[in-house]
């Protein structure tokens, strides 16, 4: 689908160096049928500035859609975000994740109906993101091994991820062990599909409530298409100061209670419960 529109969600909280470069990234696409909305947990001024900045002259739409800070709501936002996006199909990612330049026509060359598209990460240590500047981004540096591994180091898989090309990508996705999930980073899904299940369910904080959306979609009939290796995103390294043994704990109660029920609809998404 060459020539799909697509919403991109970027989920950010209080961190505008690293979403910085991550719209660098979606600034340089090769496609341009697209439109791109920070959802914002709750930042301060500091980046409603910066996007402002970058909307003077971004290529595509640029939206801020921000809520009040009342600790973590990222999954109640997405849900109103989900519903306030101007294209049919969507994809999810996170602002410390810096897309290369094919990464949404990826995306749109994959997107099937019926189907979900299930990407991954090369994770990089602290030293490497904060080496990565806007030239980088523009001149494809970043996503260049030498330069990675002259920068920080890389890990082998991430270095065999980058550097595949589109043969050896799609081998690597056929044969990969690891399973096709939704995940928050990089995945893509239809609109309708996500409102037929009525999003995220937003008794779930950090730790796998991507997951969980993702586990619903597939009970609802919907599989998982694999492109892990062929749309290719850089995680910065952060802090993960919201995740708690609490929120783990309960979000493996309420995964494991889509898995046995076979669950397609939370009660606590889009549509609340009356």
């Amino acid at each position: 689908m060459t020539h799909l529109s697509i919403s991109v969600i970027v989920s950010t909280y209080n961190s505008v160096d690293w979403l910085r470069k991550v719209l660098e990234g979606y600034k340089h696409q090769e496609y341009d049928h697209y439109e791109v909305i920070v959802a914002d947990d709750g930042s301060g001024e500091e980046t409603r500035q910066l996007i402002e900045s970058y909307q003077a002259d971004y290529p595509v739409k640029l939206r801020h859609i921000w809520h009040e800070d009342l600790g973590y709501r990222r999954q109640e936002l997405l849900n109103k975000v989900i519903m306030q996006t101007e294209y049919d199909y969507i994809l999810m990612t996170d602002g410390d994740c810096i897309p290369r330049k094919d990464f949404l026509a990826v995306h749109a060359k994959f997107a099937e109906k019926g189907y979900f598209l299930s990407g991954g990460y090369c994770k990089l240590n602290m030293p490497l993101s904060k080496a990565i500047d806007e030239e980088h981004i523009a001149k494809e540096d970043c996503f260049d091994v030498k330069w990675l591994k002259s920068n920080g180091g890389l890990q082998s898989k991430n270095a065999l991820k980058i550097s595949a090309g589109e043969t050896l990508a799609t081998f690597l996705d056929f044969v990969t062990p690891t399973g096709a999930t939704f995940n928050n980073c990089n995945s893509s899904a239809w609109k309708e599909d996500l409102i037929a299940i009525n999003g995220y369910d937003e008794r779930m904080q950090y730790g796998g409530p991507d997951r969980e959306l993702g586990e619903r979609l597939m009970n609802y009939g919907i599989k998982p298409k694999q492109i892990r290796h062929q749309a290719i995103c850089l995680h910065l390294d952060h802090k993960r100061g919201y995740k708690t043994k609490e929120s783990l704990d309960r979000n493996l109660q309420i995964r494991k209670d889509v898995k046995t029920q076979k669950l397609t609809w939370t009660d606590f998404g889009i549509v609340k419960k009356q």
